[in-house]
C-alpha cells in the first residue's frame, strides 16, 4: 500500500492536539482542528485559515496557450485579461466533466491551471493527449513545489492587511497579484474561494510554509482566527452550493445538469464536449441538481436514492445539517421532471422513504453582487 502524501503543512498540525488526519485522495490531510462545526461557524462570523496544498497547478505557456486553453474548457478564456481569473470546466466528447478548475492569465501566453487534487494525474494526462502537435504550447505540472493556504471569512481582508502591503481593498473577486509579499514571503494572492465568504487563496514555494502559517495565524488571533479543515471546508461549500468533483459533476454528469450553464459559452468557438452539450439543451435536461430541504427526521447523504410515486427518481449527492441554518438539507441530482421548487420528494434513510420537498439552493448567500467570470 502507498504511503498517502502530506502536505508541506502536516508537521504543524501538532500543535493542534484536537487536529484530526484522514485519508483523503492519497493524501493525509486534517479533516478538523477543533472541531467542524466550530471551525465552520468561525468561517461565516470572522475568518478560517486551510491547508489546500494538495491541489493541482498546471502552467501552461507559450503562443499557443489561450487557443489550447479555450479548446479544452467550456468557459471563454479569452475574456481575461492580466491578472484575472476563471472558473471553468474540461468536458469529455459526450459532455460528462473530466474536472472543474480555476484559469488564471498570469501574463500573454501565461496561464496557470488549478485543478482538483484527485484528477492531477488523470486532468494532466487528459491535457497532455491533446496538446497540438506543431505549435508553440508547453505544459508543466508544478503541483509537487507550489504549496496552497486559503484564508477565507469576513475579517479575511482585515487579517491579512496586517501581514501584507498589498492594495486588497482594490483587488477584486477573481482577480490575483502575482507578486504579493505576506508575511515576507513572496506568494501568488488570489481574491478567490470556495466557502461562499470573501476571502484569499496564497500560492507559494514550499519552504515558506511554516512562515505563512505560522505568521497568518498570528495576525489573526485578535479576530478570531482559526485553522480549518476538510470537514468544515465541505459543509461550507455545500451551503453555498459550490459543486465537489465526484459528487455534483462526474464523467457521468454534465455541467448543464449540474446547473453550471453560467461557465459553459455555448456560442463560443468548439471546445471539447460542445456538440453533446447543445443537442442536450436542445432536447431538454433529463435531470437538475436541486435542492433538498428534510420535511421528516432525517439527515440527507450522499448517494441516498431519492423516490417519488415509489419510483426512484434520482439521489442525493451532498447532505447534512447544516451548521449555519440548523435544517437538514441536500443536493440531489433528479428526474427533471421532478425539480420544480416545492415538489414533495422521499428519500431513503436506513430502509425508510422520509419526506423532503425541492427547496431553493444555494442554501446560504452572503456576496452579493460578485459573480465568478
Amino acid at each position: 500500500m502507498d504511503a498517502l502524501k502530506r502536505t508541506p503543512f502536516y508537521d504543524l498540525y501538532s500543535a493542534f492536539p484536537e487536529s484530526r488526519c484522514i485519508d483523503f485522495g492519497g493524501w493525509e490531510l486534517p479533516v478538523q482542528f477543533t472541531g467542524i462545526v466550530k471551525e465552520h461557524e468561525a468561517v461565516r462570523q470572522s475568518a478560517g485559515l486551510f491547508d489546500v496544498s494538495h491541489m493541482g497547478e498546471f502552467m501552461v505557456t507559450g503562443a499557443g496557450a489561450e487557443a489550447f486553453i479555450q479548446k479544452m474548457t467550456t468557459n471563454d478564456v479569452t475574456r481575461l485579461t492580466d491578472g484575472g481569473a476563471q472558473y471553468t470546466l474540461m468536458c469529455y466528447p459526450d459532455g460528462g466533466v473530466v474536472d472543474d478548475l480555476l484559469v488564471y492569465r498570469l501574463g500573454e501566453g501565461r496561464y496557470m491551471l488549478v485543478v482538483n487534487a484527485s484528477n492531477i494525474d488523470k486532468d494532466f494526462q487528459w491535457l497532455q493527449e491533446h496538446l497540438p502537435s506543431g505549435e508553440d504550447v508547453s505544459l508543466t505540472n508544478v503541483s509537487d513545489e507550489t504549496l496552497l493556504l486559503a484564508l477565507q471569512g469576513p475579517l479575511a481582508e482585515t487579517i491579512l492587511a496586517t501581514v501584507t502591503t498589498a492594495p486588497l481593498a482594490e483587488l477584486k473577486p477573481f482577480h490575483f497579484i502575482e507578486r504579493a509579499t505576506v508575511c515576507g514571503a513572496e506568494v501568488l494572492l488570489s481574491r478567490t474561494g470556495y466557502t461562499g465568504e470573501d476571502g484569499f487563496e496564497i500560492y507559494a514555494p514550499l519552504n515558506t510554509a511554516e512562515t505563512l502559517w505560522n505568521g497568518l495565524l498570528a495576525a489573526g488571533v485578535p479576530h478570531g482566527l482559526t485553522p480549518a479543515g476538510l470537514g468544515a471546508r465541505d459543509t461550507l461549500r455545500f451551503e453555498a452550493k459550490l459543486p465537489l468533483y465526484g459528487q455534483e459533476l462526474s464523467a457521468d454528469i454534465t455541467p448543464l445538469e449540474a446547473g453550471m450553464q453560467f461557465f459553459v459559452k455555448l456560442d463560443k468557438e468548439d471546445f471539447i464536449g460542445r456538440g453533446a452539450l447543445l443537442q442536450q439543451k436542445a432536447a431538454g435536461l433529463p435531470r437538475r441538481l436541486v435542492g433538498l430541504e428534510m420535511i421528516d427526521r432525517g439527515i440527507p447523504r450522499s448517494h441516498y436514492p431519492v423516490y417519488a410515486n415509489g419510483v426512484t427518481i434520482g439521489e442525493v449527492t451532498t447532505g447534512t445539517q447544516s451548521p449555519t441554518l440548523k435544517r437538514n438539507l441536500g443536493l440531489a441530482l433528479l428526474d427533471a421532471a421532478y425539480s420544480e421548487i416545492g415538489t414533495e420528494v422521499y428519500v431513503e434513510i436506513r430502509g425508510k422513504q422520509l419526506k423532503s420537498v425541492v427547496v431553493k439552493a444555494p442554501f446560504y448567500k452572503k456576496i452579493q453582487g460578485v459573480k465568478p467570470q
